[in-house]
């Protein structure tokens, strides 16, 4: 039986808006990021959830609070659901990082599947953990619909297990925007199928995260 997993970026929090690395900090949710749950809710409120699953980091637990609003689910916390732990990198900016750690942010934008910061998880690890965990729930959940909440670098190793097959091509990924939804399908005879990625057409241009980061434009260019 097809099991149906709706994978969900979490809302606009304090280093999306302030451009530094939050990884495994727990930051609070901005207010534009409030803003993009309403949306986000809206966008879930006639599709038929069985689960909702969520990353413990409150960021992460909100959003998935949103997607659940017209629901009356109990969520499910699951830990390795977390974000990428950053080790050294995190609370600092964005633009510091190339200057700061030039070796580390070098592999960052030119070979992100080897990237490791000082004292943080390696990519390959994370790319594994995401790869085994949601595949795990959506064994668990045979025919249902389910919704998982998560970070943006922990869902761009996922679907990059899923689009390829393969951690080298994870730069070909790309970001999410803020609350941004991706679609794809477990069939336990044939696997993974993405249906669409990283889409944000509940947002309004005024509540994107992206069109207004100096980051991912500067990454975007690498």
């Amino acid at each position: 039986m097809v099991t149906t997993v709706y994978l969900v970026r979490h809302a606009e929090a304090e280093g999306n808006a302030q451009e530094f690395f939050q990884g495994s900090i727990d930051t609070a949710l901005t207010e534009k990021g409030m803003k993009q749950l309403d949306c986000l809710a809206e966008r879930f409120r006639e599709i038929p959830l069985d689960a909702v699953y969520t990353s413990p980091f409150s960021r992460a637990r909100i959003t998935a609070e949103a997607v659940n609003r017209f629901h009356g689910l109990t969520l499910i916390p699951d830990e390795r659901l977390r974000e990428i732990n950053a080790g050294e990198w995190e609370r600092r900016k964005w633009a510091d990082l190339p200057t700061l750690y030039p070796a580390e942010y070098a592999l960052w934008t030119q070979k992100m599947y080897d990237f490791c910061a000082p004292d943080g998880d390696r990519m390959t690890d994370v790319y594994a953990r995401m790869r085994d965990t949601v595949t795990e729930i959506a064994q668990a959940n045979p025919g249902r619909t389910i919704a998982v909440a998560s970070h943006g670098c922990a869902l761009r190793n996922f679907l990059c297990y899923v689009e390829f097959g393969d951690i080298t091509r994870l730069k070909d990924v790309g970001w999410a925007d803020s609350t941004a939804v991706s679609l794809a399908e477990y069939d336990p005879a044939s696997g993974w199928r993405l249906i669409y990625k990283n889409s944000a057409d509940h947002l309004t241009p005024e509540l994107s995260t992206l069109r207004t980061s100096k980051w991912s434009q500067y990454e975007r260019k690498q």
